[in-house]
């Protein structure tokens, strides 16, 4: 499905690294590794992860899900990335709409702009650039486990809170805060 930063462009500015179509392949492979999916400690009171090495110099990780569990609404900056399901069912909700990248706090969202999907084990999807979402796991009972491939590698995450149609920059992060 075509997104910003569509498979067929190259994400970086010179034409290097991966394109989100081999990030969509490579965390489609790496969901079908049984031995690495098991190999992921899980956590039942928070999300536990495995850094993984990416392909053409992407970031990868390996994440575990406990039930009711999730990320809250974020983008990823400037990389486009892919994650799929390796385990459970992840359930995101995205905006269809490309937010200003700098000097805001606060934005009314229109209408229309909402879209969700469930991922079970085996489905997944690549995003482009600024891509704002949240991916949560809503079972009561049952981890969910996935894989997920940025490039370039994160050079920020924005995270947002949300109260009906108003979004509000809540705060950015940089690597070293999650490394």
């Amino acid at each position: 499905m075509p997104t910003p930063g569509s498979p067929e462009v190259r994400p970086g500015p010179s034409g290097s690294g991966p394109t989100v179509t081999e990030l969509l392949d490579f965390v489609r492979r790496t969901a079908r590794d049984a031995a690495l999916i098991a190999s992921l400690p899980l956590d039942p009171e928070g999300r536990t992860w495995i850094r993984l090495d990416g392909p053409g110099g992407s970031e990868a990780w390996l994440i575990g899900w406990p039930p009711g569990t999730g990320t809250g609404w974020h983008d990823h900056a400037d990389s486009v990335g892919a994650f799929t399901t390796a385990a459970g069912t992840l359930q995101e909700h995205s905006l269809a709409v490309r937010l200003p990248t700098d000097g805001w706090k606060t934005l009314e969202l229109t209408d229309g702009v909402d879209r969700s999907r469930e991922l079970t084990s085996g489905q997944g999807r690549a995003f482009g650039r600024n891509h704002v979402h949240e991916v949560l796991n809503a079972s009561v009972d049952v981890h969910a486990v996935s894989v997920h491939a940025y490039y370039p590698p994160l050079p920020r995450i924005r995270r947002f809170s949300r109260t009906g149609p108003v979004l509000r920059l809540e705060q950015t992060e940089s690597p070293e805060d999650w490394q």
